[in-house]
């Protein structure tokens, strides 16, 4: 549809163009979501189209460059000719997960005695079910 891949810039500043507009919905022209920017056309009587432009104009200026050539650039880079340079498709960053850390059999033996010690003092009364509950999670969530 466009010659250029969409700026995150440019779509940003159209949705909160749309804020103060008396139109709203160019930026979803823009972004590649005419369907969209239909519907904003067609409701710009009401507030709700300029409450979302705002709203739609944050989340785009918070957006990674990364994550918005993902949403609204992919069909750019699959709707050039074979023979032309496209750069590759942009990819989400994945967040890298430590390998599970190995069970520390003395930590979980303490944690076990701990939440005894806990049981006792609830059945003795000096803490409430509650409190009991909290703190048993509490100490649970250390094992995990």
């Amino acid at each position: 549809m466009f010659g250029k891949p969409r700026n995150r810039r440019i779509a940003t500043l159209l949705a909160f163009a749309g804020i103060v507009a008396p139109i709203a919905g160019i930026h979803k022209f823009y972004v590649g979501q005419p369907v969209w920017g239909v519907i904003y056309l067609l409701l710009s009587w009401t507030p709700i189209p300029h409450v979302a432009s705002a709203i739609e104009g944050i989340w785009y200026l918070v957006q990674d460059p990364e994550e918005f050539d993902y949403n609204f650039n992919a069909d750019w880079a699959e709707s050039l000719p074979a023979d032309t340079a496209a750069p590759a498709k942009p990819r989400l960053k994945t967040p890298v997960t430590p390998p599970p850390e190995p069970f520390d059999v003395s930590r979980i033996g303490a944690i076990t005695e701990a939440v005894r010690q806990l049981d006792q003092l609830r059945q003795d009364g000096l803490i409430s079910e509650y409190e009991f509950e909290q703190k048993r999670r509490q100490l649970l969530d250390r094992i995990a």
